[in-house]
């Protein structure tokens, strides 16, 4: 896969080195010639160009990218930059980091990204998930598919518990992808039960969270 990184600072330079590891292809385009540090991540093609300019996108023909992701720390820059992308040049994806937490809700597919990425909720997810029980954890969300990847620790009290996963009749449109346990990824088979404390990981519309709450935990929830 090749991926165009916007912002080639720290953050930039970090998503460039996990995605090069992992095999793919790595373009940092950056406007400011102090960041341009090739000997940082020599895996990595440089392009000293405006990520805002169309000239400076085709020059880095964004249309051979498979994803695109605006790492500056101007939200401005990174929704015009996603925005260019998929519009101009019909990049599949795009991912955008969001620096102002009063800015989240302009990084929509409306500017052109597909997902958001907000440190802050993102930290905030993690507290929430270390310390709750019980309770939906919103870890992300997938702009295109109007649906959010949850996290919840089976209560010991929870109906299901003992029970095998494919009983759990789920809301419509609902799906568990991953059972965590003891530090072990467990694949949700028909067959494979649930215990108490396992982490559940779904794929559920946003209107359906209460739904699951209910079922899975109804004596915290009123189900």
């Amino acid at each position: 896969m090749r991926v165009a990184i916007a912002g080639a600072g720290a953050v930039g330079r970090s998503i460039a080195r996990e995605l090069i590891t992992n095999g793919h292809e790595v373009l940092l385009i950056d406007k400011n010639a102090g960041s341009i540090k090739p000997e940082r991540v020599p895996g990595a093609e440089w392009l000293l160009a405006d990520c805002c300019e169309m000239s400076s996108l085709t020059e880095a023909r964004l249309e051979r990218c498979d994803v695109l992701i605006s790492a500056t720390g101007d939200d401005k820059a990174n929704l015009v930059a996603s925005l260019l992308a998929k519009t101009e040049f019909g990049v599949p994806r795009t991912v955008g980091r969001v620096n102002h937490p009063n800015n989240e809700w302009l990084f929509s597919e409306a500017w052109g990204v597909d997902v958001n990425v907000s440190t802050p909720r993102i930290m905030s997810a993690l507290v929430e998930e270390a310390v709750t029980v019980g309770d939906l954890v919103r870890l992300f969300t997938f702009r295109q598919g109007k649906a959010n990847l949850v996290e919840m620790t089976l209560p010991a009290d929870s109906p299901y518990v003992g029970k095998p996963s494919g009983l759990i009749p789920l809301p419509d449109n609902c799906a568990l992808v991953t059972i965590l346990r003891d530090g072990q990824v467990y694949v949700p088979s028909a067959e494979q039960p649930v215990e108490s404390g396992d982490e559940l990981l779904l794929v559920v519309p946003a209107e359906k969270e209460d739904e699951l709450e209910r079922l899975l935990a109804p004596s915290t929830h009123g189900g």
